[in-house]
């Protein structure tokens, strides 16, 4: 038996990873960790509520579940956005 590749992603946005420190998200080719003391948002949320997230402008996304948006530069530099974390 042989496993065939898997396919091209659909989404530009997913979450690819869920741990006890934080969560991977992956943009296209780029990978993010939000760490929950910077994105404190994710911690305790349903598996579900995570994992839905929509790119809703390019480098725009928002969990609509959690009523979470965040832009790629605060994921890049969260340290220029201390207000996103009160």
């Amino acid at each position: 038996m042989s496993l065939s590749a898997l396919g091209s992603s659909i989404s530009d946005v997913e979450v690819t990873n869920i741990s006890t420190h934080g969560i991977w998200l992956l943009v296209r080719e780029h990978e993010f960790f939000l760490p929950y003391s910077e994105f404190p948002w994710f911690r305790e949320q349903p598996v579900a509520a995570i994992i839905e997230v929509e790119e809703i402008h390019p480098g725009h996304f928002y969990w609509p579940e959690l009523d979470v948006d965040l832009t790629e530069a605060m994921l890049e530099h969260p340290e220029d956005y201390p207000e996103i974390a009160q």
